[in-house]
């Protein structure tokens, strides 16, 4: 899990830099919603990785597993990444 949360990562990145580095070229306010959308979505997959790992420290009912609220976490995060990129893709 820790290779491909890495991996994650390092795309998610490396996608936002360059879209970011867009934006920052041509000023074009869609370039910085579509960055900011793909920088949401990376964070949104670390956060979840991280609430996964530190879970047991979380004061939790036992009757719930950890590993939903990571991917809550995840989840919810990407889907407002995914608000992002699509209202970069119809602004005008």
């Amino acid at each position: 899990m820790a290779a491909t949360k890495t991996l994650t990562f390092v795309f998610g990145a490396t996608i936002t830099y360059l879209s970011w580095t867009a934006y920052r070229r041509t000023g074009a306010a869609e370039l910085r919603s579509l960055a900011l959308g793909f920088a949401i979505v990376t964070a949104g997959s670390i956060l979840g990785g991280g609430v996964d790992l530190v879970g047991d420290l979380l004061p939790l009912s036992p009757s719930q597993p950890v590993i939903l609220y990571g991917v809550l976490v995840q989840s919810a995060l990407t889907m407002l990444g995914f608000g992002f990129i699509t209202y970069s893709l119809y602004r005008e």
